[in-house]
């Protein structure tokens, strides 16, 4: 699996892409951790594992969970363990 950030400076408008390539075992390696994520119960999770308004998330790094030529990647839910709560800077669609 290769995650990596692309920078847009080629013309007056600038942008950033994260691109996410993978062979179909990583990406349905990927899909796995998601859906893991996604379906887990935080609120049944013990507090010494996950305090109350903290988030589950997983850490990837490059040389270990990506390939070397990857930058490491924060998965993570917005909602906040017994409140809910989405991050300040959460900006919805």
């Amino acid at each position: 699996m290769d995650i990596f950030i692309y920078h847009n400076e080629e013309s007056t408008e600038k942008w950033n892409e994260v691109l996410i390539h993978g062979s179909p075992e990583g990406l349905k390696s990927l899909a796995r951790l998601l859906m893991e994520i996604a379906e887990l119960d935080q609120e049944k999770t013990d507090n010494t594992y996950l305090p109350p308004e903290a988030r589950e998330h997983y850490c990837l790094r490059p040389g270990l969970e990506l390939s070397r030529s990857s930058v490491s990647v924060l998965i993570g839910r917005l909602d906040a363990k017994g409140t809910g709560e989405f991050y300040d800077r959460y900006v919805p669609k």
